[in-house]
């Protein structure tokens, strides 16, 4: 069992190069890309490097890799489906178990919102609902329209729930974020998991203040960070996400002022 930490890269938004570089200087165990990978080649050449070195690597995918086909082809490479946690749980080389949930909530298919503006009913509960409604033509891989393959649908998170493990990655946030999630706050909880970590927001805000009352951790990783979690839940920022600085500076104003700069 390693006891070396786990680097969590934010949304790489097609550069790899820094977590290439970042996973040979350091002593990490993993490596895991929390979504909007976005390669200009397929996955599995990208991340290449890792491979070779024998470094296990894991992703979930973003909103933006089902932008267009070619992405989605990238992505949804059949090289790297055992790498791609979205729906399952995979155990890690600390032996830590890590639950994975990618995509987006969409109206158009779910958005377990509590805001009344919103509209939260379940128009399809899986992929298999859609695709039945989806015009042949549009359909990818005899599944919905691409870009749908990019959202969270309700079953997908009923049967994660069921489940077990030590750490949820996802890429939309938990409840403790303005652009949060409550459900996935119940997720966690539900799985048994004492940290929670996203993407998407592009943003490493302050979430402590909220772990008593979520009963776990949750850390969000900027755009192209690099966090390093270790099996105890503490994290230390390997690389700063590019607009760290700006949107903690904004968010610190928000609970300053009430509002937005």
């Amino acid at each position: 069992m390693s006891s070396e930490p786990i680097l969590y890269c934010g949304d790489p938004h097609g550069q790899f190069r820094h977590i290439i570089e970042a996973a040979g200087h350091s002593k990490a165990a993993c490596v895991v890309l929390l979504g909007d990978m976005e390669p200009a080649r397929p996955l599995s050449e990208e991340m290449e490097p890792l491979t070779k070195r024998g470094l296990p690597w894991f992703f979930i995918p973003g909103n933006h890799d089902g932008d267009s086909t070619a992405l989605a082809q990238r992505v949804w490479d059949p090289a790297v489906a055992d790498r791609n946690v979205h729906g399952r749980v995979v155990e890690l080389p600390n032996g830590q178990r890590l639950a994975g949930l990618g995509g987006v909530f969409r109206g158009s298919v779910w958005y377990p919102s509590d805001s009344p503006a919103r509209e939260t009913e379940v128009h399809f509960r899986n992929r298999r609902e859609l695709s039945k409604v989806t015009p042949r033509q549009d359909r990818w891989r005899d599944g919905p329209h691409v870009k749908q393959w990019a959202s969270i649908f309700p079953d997908e998170l009923d049967k994660l729930a069921d489940l077990r493990a030590e750490i949820l990655i996802t890429h939309e946030a938990p409840g403790y974020h303005t652009n949060g999630f409550g459900i996935l706050d119940t997720l966690a909880q539900s799985l048994g998991a004492k940290v929670a970590v996203h993407g998407h927001h592009h943003d490493r805000l302050d979430s402590s203040d909220r772990w008593f009352q979520q009963d776990f951790k949750s850390y969000g990783v900027g755009l192209r960070g690099i966090t390093a979690i270790d099996a105890e839940g503490n994290a230390e920022v390997i690389v700063p996400g590019e607009l760290d600085e700006q949107r903690n500076f904004r968010q610190r104003y928000i609970d300053a002022f009430g509002r937005d700069a």
